[in-house]
């Protein structure tokens, strides 16, 4: 039986799902050096198919049918190296092995490769690098890449921002179910960028992808039934979509969570959901959250009243230039509420918040003034 014959009968044994016999049959091939079965070796040792899972054992059979020039080996080796599967971590190793298959044509490389150059792992960040494989995978009509161009353009890094063509890449990765890019084309008929502007559409769009698990469509159409833009305004419904993004650790769905238990909005009212859930936002960084957080710590909802915890998450949203928060922090600082009295730090906070427009702080800067508290007496200010 010649060798043409044994490996289409180790290929025959694994499309059966019969992976001891595939692997007996490709042992012998892959070790008299056939780069074929060598690799087919390879994805049995990732995926333990019919042998325990050995990631070492998987880098060993693909290394060998890599260096023969076998270009799906060559990929997979790159991405071991990029992820630090089976090996170290290694971006240098990984842009090698990534480049030479793309250098063959092959689209997944190409818009890995692309990827190393947009974030500089393992090359210098160059984002005229990362369009130029990027659009070549693109053209290849490998969605992933088709994606990341459409957001090449949508930001106008490494080309001229251009929304049309954002919204061609997208789209056209969107219609292979990329739900990274049926988000962002949701977005683009949400504000009207390079498409005329249709909730319709947009609803359509963040559903898709949003069906597919992803956080951030699940939020956007969450916003869409709670604000009722393209369909009936729905409350439950937008607190499922928040839910469901909250869980995968979403702070903005997290946040708007908080307020809808704060506010009894399609869910009984309940502040200890409520601060529990701004809570978490907060925690991932959220001005909005963080300033909801002080506030229930200074009125006592939900949580007992504590006017420590209350300065703490104030600073941290101040910190953040949120105006609410900066005005609420002086006036604990003019008042001395568990705080030392600081008439300076008072004028500093509440002057921040008043440069943004914020009334209360302006009227109460204003008051600061007037009495003159530890800055100089001016009615004209």
């Amino acid at each position: 039986m010649s060798k043409k014959d044994d490996f289409e009968n180790a290929a025959d044994a694994f499309e059966r799902e019969d992976y001891e016999t595939a692997y007996k049959l490709f042992l012998p091939l892959a070790e008299q050096g056939d780069a074929g079965a060598q690799f087919n070796l390879g994805g049995i040792y990732d995926n333990g198919q019919g042998v325990p899972q050995d990631y070492e054992e998987a880098e060993k059979w693909w290394r060998l049918s890599a260096e023969q020039g076998h270009t799906k080996a060559q990929f997979n080796l790159g991405l071991m190296y990029h992820n630090g599967q089976g090996v170290p971590q290694d971006y240098e190793e990984a842009e090698k092995w990534y480049r030479l298959a793309s250098e063959k044509g092959v689209a997944r490389a190409q818009c890995n490769l692309g990827v190393m150059y947009d974030k500089g792992l393992g090359v210098p960040q160059d984002y005229a690098e990362a369009e130029r494989w990027w659009r070549l995978a693109a053209e290849q009509g490998y969605a992933g890449a088709q994606f990341n161009l459409g957001k090449m353009y949508y930001e106008g890094l490494g080309v001229p921002q251009d929304y049309k063509e954002a919204e061609k890449w997208s789209r056209l990765a969107a219609e292979q179910e990329n739900a990274y890019a049926q988000c962002n084309l949701g977005v683009m008929y949400e504000l009207g960028k390079g498409v005329p502007q249709d909730y319709e559409e947009a609803f359509k769009w963040f559903r898709l992808a949003a069906e597919q698990g992803y956080a951030v469509a699940e939020y956007n159409l969450g916003q869409t039934y709670y604000e009722g833009q393209g369909v009936p305004q729905d409350y439950e419904e937008a607190e499922k979509w928040y839910r469901l993004a909250s869980e995968k650790e979403y702070a903005s769905a997290q946040f708007n969570l908080g307020g809808m238990y704060e506010l009894g909005q399609g869910v009984p009212q309940d502040y200890k959901e409520a601060f529990k859930w701004y809570r978490l936002s907060a925690e991932q960084g959220d001005a909005g959250a963080q300033f909801n957080v002080g506030q229930m710590y200074y009125e006592g909802l939900g949580v007992p009243q504590d006017y420590k915890e209350t300065e703490k998450w104030y600073q941290l949203s101040a910190e953040q230039e949120h105006a609410k928060a900066q005005c609420n922090l002086g006036l604990m600082y003019a008042n001395g509420l568990e705080i030392p009295q600081d008439y300076k730090k008072a004028e500093k906070w509440l002057r921040l918040s008043a440069e943004q427009g914020y009334a209360y702080a302006q009227c109460n800067l204003g008051l600061m003034y007037a009495k003159g508290l530890e800055i100089p007496q001016d009615y004209k200010k």
